[in-house]
């Protein structure tokens, strides 16, 4: 019934009832329907009318990309802004070496009033002492935090 004019060696896909070339060709199908190829890759069939995308495989000598580095925690209190200091470490002889004084960030479960339920929260012991004075909510809000993200 249908007659296909494509030969396996021109590097055509067959995608359902349409063929993807990568270069511009017309191409017969059957004696009624013409499939047109764009440069782009996308195949258009008058019968069924889906536009089907063709994604080319890349080139071999494309740009090398980093392979995904580990999210590691940034040592700074999201409630509070403190990160670390630098300071000089001073021996006995007076010399002085570069050195840095980190938070002191703790792993905390505080339990969150209007959620009904604990959060688990990366924080510095000086916003610790903050959230028992004044609520989780208030110090949340005023450091633009979303608790229902945590």
């Amino acid at each position: 019934m249908a007659t296909t004019a494509v030969g396996v060696g021109m590097g055509g896909v067959l995608l359902g009832n349409s063929i993807c070339f990568r270069k511009t060709q017309q191409l017969s199908i059957s004696k009624t329907s013409q499939v047109s190829v764009s440069e782009i890759g996308f195949v258009t069939s008058q019968l069924s009318g889906i536009r089907i995308s063709y994604n080319p495989p890349k080139p071999l000598s494309a740009p090398f990309s980093p392979a995904l580095q580990p999210v590691i925690a940034r040592r700074i209190c999201p409630f509070t802004g403190k990160k670390a200091n630098r300071a000089n470490k001073v021996s006995f002889s007076n010399h002085k070496t570069k050195k840095l004084q980190f938070v002191n960030l703790q792993y905390k479960r505080v339990w969150w009033e209007a959620g009904k339920r604990y959060v688990k929260l990366r924080l510095s012991t000086k916003a610790l002492k903050t959230i028992e004075k004044n609520g989780l909510d208030a110090v949340a809000k005023k450091a633009g935090i979303d608790l229902r993200k945590k």
